[in-house]
């Protein structure tokens, strides 16, 4: 039995679309693509998230409440999870989220500071938030609309937040940086974010040519260059995407350093194998799956072959040489280094 036989039998129609699509490169005629693609929104995963959309396009929590942002964080991620399905930017759902999101929009292209108070480090206080703009580009870019005009605007914005040094920052107080928390710290960057510069780097990989822009590239090479290989956080993105996880906190979201989500952005920005970095990821994972080439989520099983399937076509996708080049070494990380003794 091989890792073909078992994804396709999986009961969402739309992983088995996209096995077929996007690992097997079945064309659009094939029979068994069009068979799925008449039934793909009766899958329960499709059935739940529309419920959950308003009237006026936006998206609520399960609870029934909102996200504490005008609901535009819980709308770009599920922008984010309809597009991952393969749902194209003419899906009615898709297109009216779509809408509530520009409604939001600014004349500069961002969105609004959240304002929410469920993190300490979030409040009224901040001039500027790069992930404001991150989350819902992230989520629009997914959906198909990452070169409409207003989404390029949003890019011009989040693309002149960038640090001299690479990466983004935590935020703008006071006309002055912001030190990142130590569990988010950028490797070798003095104001870098993890949470700001992967939402940032998540938006530009989705994007036909900013996908290898200079400042995209410098966001991934800094997220390469964190050395943390754990096998209990992989997969943990995509059991966001796919709804099975909670997607909590805006700083937080990235908490955990998840190999599979890195290796998405390695193949969409063009990261090779000739990167001893991206090798070593690579070798990890491989070294995780079962006798079936197939790999296990052990909190929620059900997410373990949309794990698969996303590593298999990040794996198939990952070119020995792509005239990548990188400039920084691993740095073993450490979220709260030991202050030395006084005494």
């Amino acid at each position: 039995m091989t890792w073909a036989s078992l994804l396709l039998t999986d009961p969402s129609p739309n992983l088995r679309l996209l096995v077929l699509r996007e690992l097997l490169h079945r064309p659009p005629d094939d029979e068994e693509v069009r068979e799925l693609e008449e039934i793909r929104e009766q899958d329960p995963i499709v059935i739940d998230l529309l419920s959950l959309q308003n009237a006026d396009g936006s998206f609520h929590l399960k609870d029934g409440s909102h996200d504490g942002w005008f609901n535009i964080k819980t709308t770009s991620q599920s922008l984010l999870r309809l597009g991952y399905l393969g749902f194209s930017s003419e899906y009615p759902a898709i297109r009216k989220g779509v809408e509530y999101l520009f409604s939001h929009q600014m004349e500069d292209g961002s969105w609004p500071i959240p304002k929410t108070k469920t993190e300490d480090e979030m409040g009224d206080t901040y001039m500027m938030i790069p992930l404001q703009t991150g989350i819902p580009l992230r989520g629009l870019a997914a959906a198909g609309y990452a070169t409409d005009s207003r989404v390029e605007k949003a890019y011009e914005w989040l693309l002149q937040k960038s640090l001299p040094d690479g990466g983004w920052p935590s935020g703008v107080k006071d006309d002055q940086y912001v030190f990142p928390a130590g569990y988010r710290r950028l490797p070798h960057t003095k104001y870098g974010c993890r949470t700001n510069t992967s939402f940032a780097v998540s938006a530009l990989a989705l994007h036909p040519q900013r996908s290898m822009s200079i400042e995209c590239r410098r966001g991934l090479d800094l997220l390469l260059a964190q050395d943390t290989l754990q096998a209990s956080n992989l997969g943990h993105e995509i059991a966001k995407i796919v709804g099975v996880e909670k997607d909590r906190g805006f700083f937080t979201y990235f908490a955990r350093y998840d190999i599979a989500f890195v290796l998405d952005l390695c193949w969409r920005i063009g990261a090779s194998l000739e990167d001893e970095r991206v090798a070593s990821m690579v070798k990890f994972v491989r070294e995780q799956s079962d006798e079936y080439g197939l790999w296990d989520y052990p909190a929620y099983p059900e997410v373990s072959r949309w794990l698969s399937f996303d590593l298999l076509r990040s794996l198939s996708s990952i070119d020995s040489d792509t005239g990548w080049i990188s400039l920084e070494p691993l740095s073993p990380f450490q979220p709260y280094p030991k202050q030395p003794r006084r005494y």
